[in-house]
């Protein structure tokens, strides 16, 4: 019920286009800090999640060093040497788009969500809302303890 509610604002606000409507658009893809992308001269944000402020992290074994959220680091690491595929979803009020990505290997929301850096939205596939669940009893990404707290100490018979 409440997912027919949530498609019947997006269709009065007009941000579901008809299936004749979508447009699919293919190119190499700049991962933006916040999780976006910009995918041929669009600014692109994965449909059907919804990504945390993880705080920045910085991979500091590559030249040069890269910085981002978490998930923006893991979207750029399943992005950097594939083509990108969308179909746009919605176009937003901010200029971006709403769209489905994939690369030859995968669905990019889903492999964010599984990962534990995105979660489901209520408008999403139920898909993603069961990837969400398996992440959050595994631990992983947000649903686990933050890595970078974590200091290792020398135990005395080391």
């Amino acid at each position: 019920m409440m997912r027919i509610a949530v498609l019947a604002l997006f269709a009065l606000f007009g941000l579901v286009p008809s299936a004749a409507n979508a447009e699919e658009f293919t190119s190499y893809a700049i991962v933006r800090e916040d999780g976006s992308m910009l995918i041929a001269g669009r600014v692109v944000r994965l449909y059907g999640i919804y990504i945390p402020d993880t705080g920045t992290t910085c991979r500091t074994f590559v030249s040069p060093v890269e910085c981002g959220s978490r998930a923006a680091l893991a979207l750029e690491f399943k992005t950097g040497t594939h083509f990108v595929t969308c179909r746009e979803v919605a176009a937003l009020s901010d200029g971006s788009v709403s769209a489905v990505c994939w690369t030859d290997e995968e669905d990019l929301a889903a492999y964010l969500i599984r990962q534990g850096w995105a979660l489901a939205r209520p408008e999403a596939p139920f898909e993603y809302a069961a990837l969400e669940r398996i992440a959050e009893r595994q631990g992983i990404g947000v649903w686990g303890f933050q890595v970078d707290r974590f200091k290792f100490r020398r135990h005395r018979h080391w």
